[in-house]
């Protein structure tokens, strides 16, 4: 597809105001950029690392990591160089590249969470039919559904993005996302506006469907005293990660279609970067650290660095 834009450069904002905070902000974003990356980094390792975690449930968890990683890497060094300059700008082409890291990101997570609460309800639910049920075959065939799916539709919207001809350069946003660029298009937008509400829809489905699979680990859990207290240690964290999510994610694509300028600045700032910083930082914690199992590992590890950092006692 040809691309009739004459547009070289978008312009960003959403950091005006800051004045001499700048130095502040910059500071805690990279220090939450680095928490981000070390504690998805880690438990990757640990997982890919110990055998024993090569199970079903730390292979999806290890796909929801990597993909933390992925989204927050198209946002961040930006927003970082952003706030130290006075100028935000990014070139068509990186807006566009930026866009499809964080569009993909914010698709593939879902049918992930999705996929994560299938399994925990085959495991709670039929746990003698687990084996059966989620075979090697299967876990492969879930992941390839939670990327291909999501990045096949991102490309074909990024084509159709693209092939539209531009008559301004300016994003009322910290970022570039795929509904901000269409609003800058010239000519009508119909198939594109009908795509966004394609994918919207078929996420709320797998939002549903995962509400439903935790419904019924809820009603499984709540016969007994040990199923309400795992409940209430992972599957609850779980549920309220996953509301947490959808709910943002949502907001951020109704408020780019429909959204009043009257919503202050800092608000509009919060709940735009609120799905690249929570769940980034928090589902490692909720969905890994918090297993006892991946606990135990990591502690071992910890033993081990610090025995053989101890310096060696001479006898003379």
């Amino acid at each position: 597809m040809e691309n009739f834009s004459t547009v070289e450069f978008i312009t960003l904002s959403g950091l005006q105001g800051l004045g001499g905070n700048r130095s502040i902000y910059f500071t805690l974003t990279l220090l939450t950029y680095l928490l981000i990356v070390s504690v998805n980094f880690t438990l990757i390792s640990t997982i890919v690392i110990e055998k024993t975690l090569h199970e079903p449930m730390y292979i999806f968890l290890c796909n929801l990591c990597a993909n933390s990683l992925y989204g927050t890497a198209g946002f961040y060094p930006k927003i970082l160089l952003d706030l130290l300059s006075n100028v935000h700008k990014i070139s068509y082409n990186l807006c566009l590249l930026q866009l499809f890291v964080i569009y993909t990101s914010v698709l593939c997570e879902i049918p992930i969470l999705t996929v994560m609460a299938y399994d925990r309800y085959v495991a709670i639910c039929r746990p003698l039919e687990y084996h059966t049920v989620m075979t090697p075959l299967m876990v492969k065939t879930m992941l390839l559904f939670s990327w291909c799916v999501p990045l096949s539709w991102c490309f074909f919207n990024l084509l159709c993005t693209f092939r539209l001809p531009l008559c301004g350069s300016h994003i009322d946003k910290l970022y570039c996302d795929n509904w901000s660029v269409v609003k800058l298009s010239c000519v009508p937008t119909t198939v594109n506006n009908v795509l966004g509400y394609v994918v919207i829809v078929s996420e709320i489905i797998q939002a549903l469907f995962t509400l439903y699979s935790y419904y019924c680990i809820v009603r499984v859990c709540l016969k007994s005293k040990e199923g309400k207290r795992k409940f209430m240690q992972t599957c609850l964290p779980h549920l309220m990660a996953m509301v947490n999510f959808v709910i943002a994610a949502l907001f951020d694509s109704m408020y780019n279609r429909y959204g009043s300028a009257s919503i202050p600045l800092s608000l509009r700032n919060i709940m735009a970067v609120q799905f690249l910083v929570i769940p980034p930082l928090f589902n490692p914690v909720i969905y890994g650290l918090n297993l006892q199992k991946v606990r135990a590992i990591l502690f071992r590890y910890c033993e081990k660095y610090n025995v053989s950092q101890r310096p060696i006692e001479r006898n003379f």
